[in-house]
């Protein structure tokens, strides 16, 4: 089977490196062309990153050349698809030129994410939006697809399966690592041996992007604090429901949550709950298969009408470059490009 050439934008910073491991064996993608900010153009992959994951960065991507950001040039090798690591001032401008251009933009940006013909697409939960690229043009023009905010990707896995219950209102508050703020990030005076309680523009994204992308209107209240801890963000997940829901109800729903199953970046048990008092922990980001594409949940409680619970995303990968990653396998496999 021929892959298909994908280029990666912004391909040095947290989450740029993760689009890097992810696609360095991927087996519909080829990585044929890395951008990052002009003074890396014609660099060593290897040599000018600072690699922030906590493993070794792989063989096949060390030796690759860094080039300077050029549509046309794309074009010419054959790129299809874009995976955009940007940040959102940049992704602003470049995305929608891009899109212009006939590309398959999939974004961890949050620059398009609320444009109506934008989904914000999470596989397991509301694959039917992917749709929405007709109405930007597709087949005959390009597109963008967005990812979600990190935490708001966790929420959404463990909230989606549940909306058959009826979901009248989500009060979260969110435990972030230091990776969700990039590279370099907060001033160690700032985060060693403390909790920062507020973090812009946070709140409001999830309350916002929750509804879209599952299509309701609960009433959405959140605070996300930033704690200091490397990678996965911790929440803490309150949801009130219309009608009489036992906790059997939720890990039995969650257990049975097998959507789009056949996508390489699907782990087998997307939503994994474990009764253990003490999971999950952020040290558990990294794990599973794919790892970091699982979301976990634990301490389940119930108050009347009220289930409680612990949740832990990977918000560099399930909430960032891995959903994006997925949000590509969806869109190849509903419209047959392999």
């Amino acid at each position: 089977m021929e892959k298909i050439k994908v280029a990666v934008i912004g391909a040095t910073g947290a989450v740029g490196q993760v689009f890097m491991w992810m696609l360095a064996d991927h087996p519909w993608f080829e990585v044929d062309y890395i951008t990052a900010s002009a003074a890396r153009v014609n660099q060593r992959y290897g040599s000018t990153v600072h690699w922030l994951l906590p493993f070794e960065m792989p063989h096949a991507i060390r030796d690759r050349t860094i080039s300077e950001f050029s549509g046309e040039t794309m074009k010419e090798r054959g790129v299809k698809i874009v995976f955009s690591a940007l940040p959102a001032s940049v992704a602003a401008e470049a995305e929608p030129l891009l899109r212009d251009m006939g590309f398959y933009i999939f974004s961890n940006a949050s620059a398009m994410r609320y444009h109506k013909n934008v989904p914000i697409l999470i596989p397991e939960t509301n694959l039917e939006t992917l749709s929405l690229i007709e109405d930007q043009g597709y087949p005959e023009k390009g597109f963008v697809v967005t990812n979600a905010n990190c935490v708001t990707t966790g929420l959404a896995m463990a909230v989606a399966p549940l909306r058959k219950f009826g979901i009248k209102e989500i009060s979260i508050c969110s435990y972030q690592s230091v990776s969700g703020a990039g590279y370099p990030g907060l001033s160690s005076f700032d985060i060693t041996d403390n909790c920062i309680p507020y973090i812009g523009g946070e709140e409001e994204k999830i309350e916002k992007e929750i509804k879209k992308i599952l299509s309701f209107d609960p009433v959405v209240d959140a605070y996300c604090v930033r704690v200091p801890v490397m990678f996965g963000h911790l929440e803490a997940v309150w949801l009130t429901f219309e009608q009489e829901v036992s906790i059997e109800d939720v890990l039995k729903t969650w257990d049975e949550f097998r959507e789009v199953p056949d996508l390489p970046s699907t782990p087998k048990l997307p939503v994994l709950y474990d009764g253990s008092n003490t999971f999950p922990q952020p040290k558990y980001a990294f794990w599973g298969t794919p790892k970091g594409m699982e979301v976990y949940t634990g301490r389940i409680k119930k108050r009347d009408n009220r289930i409680g619970f612990m949740l832990l995303v990977n918000n560099l990968v399930k909430g960032s470059a891995g959903g994006s990653i997925q949000n590509a396998e969806a869109f190849v496999q509903k419209y047959g490009l392999l």
